[in-house]
């Protein structure tokens, strides 16, 4: 039996050398040929696509995602099948050829800050060895010693700071990454191992219509790194960055974008609790919103946090009149926030 099998991937006219346990996905992305993706843990469905020809094991790829009729149809979730034998393969999703694409690689490096920033928050600081490129939004997977296994944390940082990756990890108690590991027995100076960059969340070009960021928890973290980039570059007209918790331990990074706000007369910075009384706005993130919004005709959305904030966040903003296709979301969930 070999042990690589060629995969043509119809559109990028790319041919893939993929290995008997290696998922297309992860070939692909090593090759710079870009299937379109968001978890990679077969939970999204973004990377489907059709078996052109030859045959695939799907492996764990849930129901959910892919059905049984998906199967007999051809459809697979790239992130998950293996090949069977050559392939042809043709992604269901759109690739937009005018975003910068950067291959997979592996990359070490080491620890140089690990501070508690929030409840059950840390921030971790990591000075790679060599220079990641990547797009603001975009994730890494950090390995997990002894495991063997990936954990997936969006950069903090703008990718003009290749070197330095900040991520913020949430507690989830007895999760592998977060409980056994990062809270546990991670220590500064520590080396680390991790791969990227993977995901489509991400503002790379310039546009004209104001922005409006919503995060939840650690759901900041890309956001930092969009509106950062943002600003370098002047990307976008106006930003209007909000950050939701409960309580006021659950905020974070608030002096550092008060001051970016001080400083960039076009960004503008809107914390909010939901379950404690402040001075500053309080409710759900998403009704702050849109109570500071009559309309939203003509602006745009990026939204990172849990699904249940996603889902009220998109029904809002449509309320409001703005364009379904301008509103962009990464959902953080245990699976691909790494907590598990």
């Amino acid at each position: 039996m070999a042990d690589t099998h060629r995969v043509q991937v119809k559109g990028q006219d790319a041919t893939l050398d993929v290995g008997k346990e290696q998922s297309i996905l992860d070939a692909a992305l090593r090759a710079n040929a870009w299937i379109p993706h968001s978890c990679t843990q077969g939970t999204c469905g973004t990377c489907k696509l059709k078996v052109l020809k030859g045959a695939v094991d799907h492996w764990e790829s849930p129901e959910y995602t892919l059905t049984a009729d998906e199967r007999a149809a051809g459809l697979a979730l790239a992130c998950l099948a293996t090949p069977r034998e050559d392939l042809v393969v043709e992604p269901t999703g759109a690739v937009d050829d005018d975003v910068p694409h950067h291959r997979l690689r592996d990359f070490t490096g080491r620890v140089t800050e690990l501070s508690d920033v929030a409840a059950c928050t840390r921030r971790l600081v990591v000075e790679l060895d060599e220079d990641l490129a990547f797009n603001a939004g975009q994730y890494c997977e950090l390995i997990v010693p002894g495991a063997g296994v990936g954990r997936q944390y969006s950069m903090a940082n703008p990718p003009s700071e290749a070197r330095r990756l900040e991520f913020h990890v949430k507690l989830t108690p007895g999760g592998l990454a977060s409980d056994k590991w990062i809270f546990s027995t991670l220590s500064e100076g520590d080396r680390i191992a991790l791969r990227g960059p993977f995901g489509g969340f991400h503002l790379v070009r310039e546009q004209a219509e104001p922005a409006i960021l919503i995060g939840g928890g650690t759901g900041l973290a890309p956001l930092k790194s969009i509106v950062r980039h943002a600003l370098e570059h002047n990307l976008v007209p106006e930003l209007h960055l909000y950050h939701g918790g409960r309580r006021r331990e659950d905020l974070y990074d608030v002096e550092f974008f008060t001051e970016l706000a001080d400083e960039f007369a076009e960004f503008h910075y809107h914390p909010a609790l939901s379950e404690e009384t402040w001075d500053g706005a309080m409710g759900m993130v998403t009704d702050v919103v849109i109570d500071d919004f009559r309309s939203c005709k003509g602006m745009s959305a990026y939204l990172c946090g849990p699904p249940p904030m996603i889902a009220a966040a998109v029904k809002s903003l449509k309320r409001r009149r703005m364009a379904p296709r301008l509103i962009f979301r990464e959902e953080f969930t245990p699976i691909n926030q790494g907590s598990a």
